[in-house]
């Protein structure tokens, strides 16, 4: 075996060098987490049928530039329904964790743009793409 071929060998067999991807910013782990919050939430109004208490809880889409965001959090986490409905808990110890990071580690992070309740009643409807109409 040539002096060169081993190395390179033991190289391919070791695989890719591992990338250290950079840490979630304060910015990047509020938004990540209020886009998990509301997906979970969605998904939890969907077994409403087996949980009838799932309608009674507070609305939660989040938008966390709006102001109203911090006592819509506050809301869910002190609703009283769906006391031991382990996803509402889950869902609950989310929110929690969320008015945390907003409310003390990331204050300064976070631009307010907007104070609009109502707003955060309803999901954002998702933005279509038109089709290019030059043809």
């Amino acid at each position: 075996m040539t002096p060169w071929l081993l190395p390179l060998l033991l190289l391919l067999l070791a695989g890719p060098p591992a990338v250290r991807p950079a840490p979630p910013t304060c910015y990047s782990r509020m938004l990540g987490l209020s886009r998990e919050i509301t997906g979970d939430f969605q998904s939890l109004q969907a077994t409403e049928l087996s949980e009838p208490c799932v309608r009674y809880l507070p609305r939660l889409y989040l938008d966390i530039h709006n102001y109203c965001v911090l006592a819509k959090l506050r809301d869910f986490v002190a609703s009283p329904q769906c006391w031991q409905v382990a996803q509402v808990d889950v869902l609950k110890d989310k929110v929690r964790k969320l008015y945390t990071i907003i409310n003390s580690f990331c204050r300064r992070d976070l631009v307010f743009l907007s104070d609009d309740c109502s707003a955060l009643e309803y999901p954002v409807p998702a933005t279509t793409v038109l089709p290019d109409r030059h043809g």
